[in-house]
């Protein structure tokens, strides 16, 4: 298998300039008092789209052949890669088919559709979306793009963990959310490029760690569709591209119960000023969570995204 490197993570920086926005880094002198750390926030819900997961399609997009653009881009997501396909493909002038399943957050369906996404909608408990698209590119020819199985994808990840090194200098540990794995896959090689000795840390909603599975056993494991409030973490195993990644470049894989995202949300609308939906909250969770191991520490946490429903975010916060 030949592995995306950071090689490759840099040519997609080169794509992105001016589509993708390099998002700001927020700092709060009261995390840092919380954990006795310096934190540094890479705050991807100010992405286009409001999520990380714009980088790697549109990376991936701008690299379609004359007949891949003809034939149009298929992809599978809960969301957030839904939005940013459309998004993509809007901007490309490509046809973009996106398989959803139905209890999506209501936002990011109505984000994806607003984009220009045709929806095709699915039962994640109960149907194989990978095999949906496998049929419907088979029978229109279109080119399937995944959430993160994919080489151009990771490395359009990565440039976010890249601008934050850029921004910030070496960190001690990175803390990143974890589904499929390309945004932690892609953030690794840029740790391992410009911050050498940075441990990097994968984060899983507790109900869905078929990554610290597989990371403690040395082989993939597949889950059930894990039910948690990280929709965006929803994922059922990684692939073999990002976890040859993540054995060799990952320094564990953390996880974080539904209650401990809830809290972080709150404290990021309450005291930060801002939204950032519960797969986002996963690594400053675990940050939290072991907070003795990481005192004194310049540390980075990615906040993946911001796309939560208005109404569901209310619910999520009231006690």
């Amino acid at each position: 298998m030949n592995l995306p490197t950071y090689d490759d993570v840099i040519a997609a920086a080169d794509r992105l300039e001016n589509q993708a926005h390099q998002t700001p880094v927020f700092t709060s002198r009261t995390v840092n008092e919380e954990l006795g750390a310096e934190v540094f926030f890479k705050c991807e819900n100010f992405q286009r789209m409001g999520a990380f997961k714009f980088r790697g399609a549109f990376n991936a997009l701008s690299r379609f052949d004359p007949s891949q653009r003809k034939g149009g881009v298929l992809a599978f997501s809960s969301g957030n890669h839904a939005q940013a396909i459309s998004l993509a493909a809007r901007i490309l002038g490509i046809a973009a088919t996106i398989v959803m399943p139905q209890d999506a957050p209501a936002a990011k369906m109505a984000a994806t559709k607003g984009y220009g996404g045709q929806v095709v909608l699915y039962d994640r408990y109960t149907e194989d979306r990978e095999a949906i698209c496998r049929k419907l590119a088979d029978e229109k020819g279109m080119t399937l793009i995944p959430p993160y199985d994919h080489p151009d994808v990771l490395a359009g990840q990565g440039t976010a963990a890249r601008e934050l090194f850029n921004e910030v200098g070496e960190l001690d540990s990175l803390f990143a959310p974890l589904g499929g794995g390309g945004l932690l896959s892609g953030s690794a090689l840029a740790a391992r490029a410009l911050s050498p000795a940075c441990k990097v840390y994968g984060v899983e909603p507790e109900a869905g760690n078929d990554g610290q599975q597989s990371f403690r056993t040395g082989s993939i494991v597949h889950i059930d569709t894990p039910r948690t409030i990280a929709d965006g973490a929803q994922t059922q195993h990684l692939s073999p591209l990002t976890f040859a990644i993540i054995r060799r470049d990952v320094d564990d894989i953390l996880t974080a119960s539904d209650s401990e995202l809830i809290e972080c949300m709150r404290f990021f609308a309450a005291r930060m000023k801002m939204l950032v939906e519960p797969t986002g909250c996963l690594g400053f969770a675990a940050a939290r969570r072991i907070k003795d191991q990481i005192k004194g520490q310049r540390v980075g946490v990615v906040l993946s995204g911001g796309n939560v429903d208005l109404t569901r975010l209310c619910e999520l916060l009231t006690p």
